[in-house]
């Protein structure tokens, strides 16, 4: 089950599953309008939850945590089918909060997530094998990698540009690797030719296809905090410079960045300290010109990881249903 605003519409059909979408939105962090549009939708989307699953009759159902989720885990606990949760946040989201604690199963990647479910696991996130495997880097000198997910982040699209040549100056032989998204390249680029930073050190890419050779290259990895990226960071053992979506729901970037930090694995600032240059170029230089340091902070990393979490999380949820 799904939601037509999802990935899920294109990502279900290409794999050959079959896909049911369900009307409803989102609660937290929107308009009014939005708010009570979606709980004018929410009786409906539980009735509809209700009937596939008495149609479908699953023996298990994993809910993780999107806008389906909230009803269509709701349907399968007053219908008694085995219910499992995935949260691959530090911070649950708001329909994982709601069932957490009546499901039969859990899988979590923070150990901070565990208290919010009945009968949790830390099994870590998904991440693609690649990323445990990196080859060596290419080059000895520092090597700076900048992104915002797929879709680029503006802060630092505007914000990177405006440090990087007195960064470039401050550290011998560094070069940077910037994802911009499609919709930010041109003005990213002309930000960085207007620094005066030397074109032969920095590069602004819309999209980088291969992330795990990227992870392979940087030395450091400066990026958001989102669930995946932050497995993925942990798999690959790379030290970083996280900032938090401020609109995040529930701040759950802030929560997974502040567990990194605990770990001793990154380095965070906020939205709201980005802007000031001074400390961006500070955190930044202090850092790439600490190879002890960095070093330290990437085993920290790889202290996070958790391969194998897909396998983990499967044998769960074969358990539920075969049980059933």
């Amino acid at each position: 089950m799904g939601t037509a605003r999802g990935m899920e519409t294109r990502l279900v059909p290409e794999a050959g599953f079959g896909l049911r979408l369900v009307d409803v939105g989102p609660l937290k962090n929107v308009s009014l309008v939005t708010r009570l549009r979606t709980a004018w939708d929410l009786p409906r989307s539980l009735f509809a939850c209700l009937r596939l699953i008495r149609e479908f009759k699953p023996d298990v159902v994993f809910g993780v945590g999107g806008y389906a989720s909230g009803p269509g885990m709701a349907a399968a606990l007053l219908q008694r089918v085995p219910t499992m949760a995935f949260e691959p946040n530090a911070m649950p989201g708001l329909a994982n909060r709601i069932v957490g604690k009546h499901v039969q199963a859990a899988a979590v990647n923070f150990p901070a997530a565990v208290r919010w479910f009945r009968n949790a696991e830390v099994t870590g996130i998904p991440v693609r094998p690649e990323f445990f495997v990196l080859k060596a880097p290419s080059q000895t000198a520092p090597r700076l990698l900048v992104f915002g997910g797929s879709q680029g982040a503006r802060l630092f699209n505007t914000t990177l540009p405006r440090i990087a040549r007195g960064l470039l100056d401050a550290v011998p032989g560094l070069t940077i690797l910037h994802q911009s998204g499609v919709r930010h390249i041109a003005a990213t680029q002309a930000d960085y030719e207007a620094s005066g930073a030397d074109p032969a050190r920095w590069e602004v890419r819309a999209f980088l296809d291969d992330m795990p050779v990227h992870f392979a290259e940087a030395s450091l990895v400066m990026a958001r905090s989102g669930a995946s990226t932050v497995a993925e960071l942990a798999a690959a053992g790379k030290p970083a410079l996280l900032v938090p979506f401020a609109a995040a729901a529930d701040d759950h970037q802030l929560r997974n960045a502040e567990e990194m930090v605990k770990a001793g694995a990154a380095v965070m600032l906020t939205e709201r300290e980005l802007p000031d240059p001074n400390r961006l170029f500070s955190s930044l230089r202090d850092l790439l010109l600490s190879p002890e340091r960095l070093a330290a902070m990437a085993a920290a990393a790889q202290t996070q990881a958790k391969p194998g979490a897909a396998e983990r999380i499967a044998d769960r949820l074969a358990s539920l249903a075969g049980a059933r």
